[in-house]
């Protein structure tokens, strides 16, 4: 027995087309590389995870229209996770006990001004997980399903990242000040 055409029609406007897919990675090309980008360090690494995320949005499994373009940043994260397999880094196990602020109130600070370079220089892990976390606003048990690993992870690897940047913020802020002098 097949659907009432109406049905028919209903149901596949619900899911996002080929077409769809495809205008979402054109429109949202700059975006959608700048994330690959960020994610692997390495121009040719994100075209491959940008390539084969739209590859897999278009042959995958269907996906509504409403979440087509979340899919589309999914795809191209879990293609670079594929590619570069971060790890946690527990060289820094001090951390691991420190207290942060809330993430919110940290990227606030008019101090603390999150530079591509910056985030560019942290290690895998924790690139991603900042990345991913702050950046795109996954929940610690979405990003810990993606990496493969427990929350407390996610965490630490956050804790270390915001860390980093906090440091290299305070560096470039003294040696910005240490040029100023010198030039008077």
């Amino acid at each position: 027995m097949t659907k009432a055409p109406s049905l028919q029609k209903r149901e596949t406007d619900l899911y996002a087309t080929n077409e769809d897919f495809h205008s979402i990675f054109s429109e949202g090309l700059t975006e959608l590389y700048k994330l690959s980008f960020l994610l692997t360090r390495d121009p040719e690494k994100a075209e491959r995870c940008l390539v084969t995320g739209l590859d897999d949005c278009v042959t995958g499994n269907r996906i509504f229209r409403e979440w087509a373009r979340s899919w589309a940043k999914r795809a191209i994260i879990q293609n670079a996770i594929r590619e570069l397999k971060p790890r946690p880094n527990h060289s820094n196990s001090s951390i691991s006990g420190a207290i942060f602020p809330d993430v919110k109130q940290l990227l606030r600070d008019p101090g603390l001004t999150l530079k591509i370079d910056a985030v560019l220089r942290l290690e895998d892990f924790e690139r991603f997980v900042l990345i991913l976390s702050v950046f795109e606003h996954h929940s610690e048990h979405d990003c810990a399903l993606l990496l493969g690993c427990p929350s407390r992870e996610i965490r630490e690897g956050r804790a270390r990242a915001l860390k980093e940047l906090t440091d290299l913020s305070r560096n470039d802020c003294l040696q910005n000040q240490h040029f100023l002098q010198e030039t008077r």
